[in-house]
């Protein structure tokens, strides 16, 4: 288990506080970004009528996620479309990047999850405020009675939470499961099969679920 507890960090001093960051987590996720900007950019640097693989692949997110955009908000424009679609590749790379040898997820650690669900959170409830004026939007936490705005406040709180924990819980419980499976059978044929399943089966369905959350959510919020 010493993978899991050993943490490589960056530590400086910053207007007289002490400041640590993971080391590992920064720069697997600025592999997983330049990885996004070259797909992107080999993606539309020559659109064809009759397309190429990546072509194929970067037209068949655009439309799914611009149905599941439109159909939640039942908006016509598309200005939550790149955060929806954006936020669900990063976190499938997030969670499949642990499948290449030598690299780690970041999802694995509290502090990504953590942050896209606070981010969620901000623009979900930027987003009620901009759609149905502030009064409009202090006025659901009221309801049904006025007794319910302190639960109706934990019940916001709670989102951000539940999100985070739920896809740093899938992805740290696999790491975990696989690191024991290495170790009873010496990391023979069952750890590479496991590794496969909780990168690619429970990776991209954690990855759907996180992101369709956040459509909810801002779709609560601007409804």
């Amino acid at each position: 288990m010493e993978d899991l507890t050993t943490i490589s960090q960056w530590v400086f001093t910053l207007g007289g506080y002490k400041i640590a960051l993971n080391s590992v987590t920064l720069i697997n996720t600025w592999m997983i970004m330049g990885v996004l900007v070259i797909f992107s950019l080999l993606a539309t640097r020559r659109t064809k009528l009759v397309p190429n693989p990546l072509q194929s692949l970067a037209e068949l997110l655009i439309t799914t996620f611009d149905d599941l955009v439109r159909d939640a908000l039942e908006l016509d424009d598309r200005r939550y479309f790149p955060l929806i679609c954006g936020m669900f590749m990063f976190l499938f790379l997030c969670n499949v990047w642990g499948i290449i040898p030598t690299f780690e997820e970041p999802t694995k650690d509290l502090n990504t999850p953590l942050g896209l669900g606070i981010l969620g959170f901000v623009i979900s409830h930027y987003s009620g405020i901009k759609f149905k004026g502030l009064k409009g939007y202090l006025r659901v936490y009221f309801e049904p009675i006025p007794f319910m705005f302190p639960l109706n406040i934990v019940s916001e709180l709670s989102r951000v939470v539940s999100i985070s924990f739920r896809l740093y819980g899938n992805i740290m419980g696999g790491a975990i499961i696989i690191i024991v499976v290495s170790n009873l059978v010496y990391s023979l044929v069952l750890p590479p099969f496991l590794n496969v399943f909780f990168g690619l089966f429970v990776g991209t369905i954690q990855a759907f679920v996180f992101t369709m959350l956040t459509l909810v959510y801002i779709s609560t919020q601007i409804k």
